[in-house]
């Protein structure tokens, strides 16, 4: 593709709630102060928890693989993944439209989606420190593995950011390169909605990694907007997510005429 053309941008802003604990996992080079094995990512300039943009955008690509059924035909270290290497399975592929794929493949546009790196909020964080919890603004999860012959119990540690944090300023921006990227936007709602309905970060299946989004935003800046000829529209204001579905079609026709049609 030899040229490409932004007409305009979408930025969703949120606030993340950790319904049950939440861990996304951090390095270690071995067992932790405290005993902790499994511990959480956390900014090395404040020492605080915080969700990495890669993460979220990881699971949200993740799981539209799995909805739409997507082959894993990419290895990546010891996991696989969905990426198309043809432009006309491209074309048709709402994956990696919508998140992207390698940058040597020379039929591909850009991501349409960038997600930020969310932090805790500043009232989240003074409620944990107040809170006094057994590590730095987390709790220890103790948890048990069961050897199925045996029976005998070997307990381990996880860190969690307890149930009830919030995170955020949250933003994520679509890109409008094509006017099919307005039902591509459609399907980035979708993906939302899976990710509130599964889970974020390690031990899903075990209680942890529940999320809600709330006070969304939604504002659209289009090209002319970038070229200083009118002001930003604001779509959406501080709505919960079941308000964003019921108004998607209605920011879609919005979006729509801003962009393609006015």
């Amino acid at each position: 593709m030899n040229s490409i053309q932004l007409h305009g941008k979408v930025l969703m802003t949120c606030h993340i709630r950790a319904v049950t604990g939440l861990r996304i996992g951090g390095g270690s080079t071995g067992i932790e102060i405290g005993g902790v094995e499994n511990v959480v990512v956390r900014n090395p300039l404040t020492n605080e928890p915080y969700i990495p943009g890669s993460s979220l955008k990881g699971k949200m690509r993740s799981l539209l693989e799995r909805h739409m059924g997507a082959e894993q035909n990419k290895p990546i270290h010891r996991i696989h993944i969905h990426e198309c290497d043809q432009e006309d399975s491209y074309k048709q592929c709402d994956v990696c439209r919508l998140f992207g794929v390698a940058g040597e493949k020379d039929f591909a546009t850009p991501s349409r989606v960038y997600v930020r790196d969310v932090h805790l909020t500043e009232d989240s964080r003074k409620r944990l420190e107040a809170a006094r919890t057994e590590l730095p603004l987390t709790e220890v999860k103790w948890e048990a593995a069961i050897d199925r012959v045996t029976s005998a119990a070997v307990p381990r540690q996880m860190e969690r950011v307890p149930a009830g944090a919030v995170f955020g300023p949250c933003e994520f921006v679509f890109n409008f390169y094509e006017q099919d990227d307005v039902n591509l936007f459609m399907t980035f709602l979708q993906t939302l909605e899976l990710l509130q309905d599964d889970y974020l970060g390690g031990g899903g299946s075990r209680g942890s990694g529940k999320i809600a989004l709330e006070n969304i935003s939604v504002t659209l800046k289009s090209k002319k907007y970038y070229d200083g000829e009118e002001d930003i529209q604001i779509l959406l204001d501080k709505k919960s997510f079941k308000e964003l579905k019921c108004e998607a079609d209605t920011l879609i026709g919005q979006i729509q005429q801003k962009l393609f049609v006015g």
